[in-house]
């Protein structure tokens, strides 16, 4: 589901960036872009003769009046002179000088001898406010009969001020843009079409480099009579001369005719930080382009629709697989691998697409619906992960266990941990003669108690049930320095807590059997391939499951080991039971029964002190002397089942004396 989510949010925006207005500035950058790492182009096919500010002040001419046409004449005049291959004015000349007809003589003489100057010619509205129907502005009839041909001067930006398109020209109209017709006049390949609508197809301007790169003269410099000013003739050999305006200084609220360009902001040979680029200069960049034939193209539309969608159906989707630093890893990969074929097409190909909507839009769309959805998807599986914690170790340890990832990898490790083991007693035939949905009313209640209140709350934490039984164990998944403590307080808790539960109004008594013992064990996840169980596996386990049913011989109903005793002698009351020897154990066990905390030392004293003279006496096969001791610990207490277990295994010992080398064991036949 996250990877179908990932997948549509992906391909959806892909298409609605690449076929709506919302994904023009993408589609924009992604042309941009491609020009600022790229080295510039060296040009030397054509020169670019500015009138500009230093050649209005020399030449004093106004910057609101058109310039004295002597000058053009004269500057027509010297690219003849000099061998320039063409002269195209980025300037329309539709006007009369009426104050000095026989300046327009003279330049359009000028022009007549040269024979390879091309004029500009724009479109005006035919009526106010319809930009639809338009009819051309030429140049004066005096002008045109001698010229090479008239173009289109005309610039179409985008909103931005960019000039990105190729203009060539329109269908329906009847003159062809500067550049066309100037690559038309010198012989372009490109301009050598078979048809008409060869024209029209989409080109896209390569910009060789940033505002005022392509080589230029000032045009003061090439009419000025003096050898020390007068630019050299070196410069215009062979060679297009474009002659336009580019000044700085201008009346307050007049348009200049400049724009900016992809590179406007990032590069510049020049140390004037020129950001806008004059129109003259982008009439003669559109028509390099055309003479070189290096013009940009960009991807069919349909092609750059089902790039998009496929790399949003592969990227979308499979993103969400990878956890969030792989996922940013590999989002970074393809970024720079789509930058690169981006770079690789555009300069060695000539071919640009919008691979900034994957860049800019796709793969970080994608990449933070992966990390939220991961981000969540963890969220849940921790939370679920703490409930099933929860259900087995105390709250206060489900976050610090949560925290370790090793409990949910397979294998185990030794440890050495404090265990118990509890059981209900005469469970059997208390359940057979209860209803189905009383028993488990009842078991629920049983274990909500134990775990709840007994075994979660000293920090425990529960391996299984089994039937009625429990297998809880301390210092493992996490460690903890005074687990034989806490498993002993575990197991008060749940002698005295789990022994009466109301149901149904009558009131049911309930014992537990409890045994503790601590050792290590193998402790970790259990299982086949496709189901593990987090456990405890060893003697010690055995040992002490043993404890638990040794309660039912002895009496008891809460025994511990010797080696949980030794560390928790000082803070709980116990009674050495004795060292028995169990069925299947090679050595005894020292077996003491836990009482309480040691705070509860004085009620236990009296007859604490006659049991143990009592088993002093029988360990030492004072047989006598000890039934006496054992017999009055059973009147001191009323009811006391190591008493009475030691009074029958002196019986035993009556009838089978013990070997003369005894030292006090008990050996039991049964487990």
């Amino acid at each position: 589901m996250g990877g179908l989510i990932g997948f549509a949010l992906t391909v959806g925006l892909g298409a609605i960036l690449d076929l709506t207005p919302l994904g023009k500035g993408l589609i924009r950058t992604s042309y941009d872009l491609l020009f600022a790492p790229r080295p510039l182009i060296p040009i030397d096919e054509a020169v670019v003769v500015y009138m500009d500010d230093e050649s209005h002040e020399k030449l004093d001419q106004s910057y609101i009046e058109p310039w004295d046409r002597a000058l053009h004449a004269k500057l027509i005049n010297r690219m003849k002179e000099y061998g320039a291959k063409a002269v195209v004015f980025d300037i329309v000349f539709s006007d009369p000088l009426s104050s000095q007809p026989e300046v327009d003589q003279q330049m359009a003489k000028a022009i007549s001898e040269n024979g390879t100057v091309i004029l500009g010619a724009d479109y005006v509205p035919t009526a106010r406010g319809q930009t639809a129907a338009r009819q051309v502005n030429p140049p004066l009839d005096l002008f045109m009969d001698g010229a090479a041909n008239i173009g289109n001067v005309e610039l179409f930006t985008d909103d931005d001020f960019i000039v990105r398109e190729l203009f060539t020209g329109e269908q329906d109209d009847f003159v062809s843009s500067l550049c066309w017709t100037t690559a038309e006049l010198v012989g372009a390949k490109a301009v050598q079409i078979e048809k008409e609508e060869e024209k029209f197809q989409e080109r896209w301007i390569n910009y060789y480099g940033p505002p005022r790169y392509l080589p230029e003269v000032s045009y003061h410099k090439v009419v000025s009579d003096e050898p020390e000013v007068r630019a050299a003739p070196s410069i215009f050999k062979d060679k297009i001369v474009f002659v336009g305006a580019h000044i700085i200084t201008y009346l307050q609220g007049q348009r200049k005719d400049e724009y900016r360009s992809p590179l406007s902001y990032w590069v510049s040979d020049r140390g004037t930080k020129d950001k806008f680029m004059p129109g003259v200069e982008i009439q003669a960049t559109t028509f390099l382009n055309l003479f070189r034939g290096d013009w940009l193209s960009r991807l069919p539309r349909k092609q750059e629709t089902v790039i998009l969608v496929v790399f949003g159906l592969v990227f979308g989707f499979g993103i969400t697989q990878f956890r969030p630093f792989y996922a940013t890893l590999v989002s970074l990969i393809t970024v720079l691998a789509i930058a690169a074929v981006a770079y690789w097409a555009f300069k060695s190909k000539l071919l640009w697409f919008p691979w900034a909507i994957p860049v800019m839009a796709q793969v970080p769309v994608a990449l933070g619906w992966s990390v939220l959805f991961n981000s969540i998807n963890l969220y849940v599986s921790k939370r679920l992960m703490e409930q099933s914690l929860s259900m087995y170790v105390s709250p206060s340890r489900v976050k610090q266990i949560a925290k370790n990832p090793k409990i949910l990898r397979p294998g185990a490790e030794k440890q050495e941990v404090s265990i118990l083991f509890s059981d209900i007693a005469n469970f059997t035939n208390m359940s057979e003669g209860m209803d189905s949905d009383r028993l488990a009313s009842l078991m629920n209640n049983y274990f909500e108690t134990t775990v709840g209140q007994c075994i979660h709350p000293t920090h425990g934490t529960v391996v299984k049930f089994i039937g009625d039984a429990i297998f809880a164990i301390w210092n493992a998944p996490e460690p903890q320095a005074d687990h034989r403590e806490l498993a002993c307080r575990g197991g008060l808790l749940l002698r005295d807590s789990a022994s009466k539960f109301d149901l149904d109004d009558s009131n049911l008594v309930i014992r537990t059997r409890i045994g503790l013992h601590c050792g290590v064990a193998n402790v970790g996840n259990f299982g086949s391939s496709t189901r593990v169980d987090y456990t405890a596996l060893g003697e010690n386990i055995n040992l002490a499951a043993r404890m638990e049913s040794l309660n039912k011989h002895v009496g008891t109903d809460l025994l511990i080991t010797g080696e949980i005793y030794s560390t928790v002698r000082d803070k709980f009351v116990t009674r050495l039971c004795g060292n028995l020897q169990l069925k299947g154990f090679e050595k005894a066990v020292e077996v003491h029964e836990l009482l309480g905390t040691i705070d509860q030392a004085d009620q236990f004293k009296a007859w604490r002190e006659t049991y143990a003279a009592a088993l002093q006496h029988f360990e030492s096969a004072e047989f006598k002397a000890a039934e006496e001791g054992f017999r009055a610990t059973i009147d001191m207490r009323g009811e006391d089942g190591p008493s009475k277990f030691m009074l029958k295994q002196i019986e035993e010992f009556r009838i089978h004396p013990p070997a003369k080398d005894w030292k006090g064991v008990v050996e039991l036949k049964e487990k």
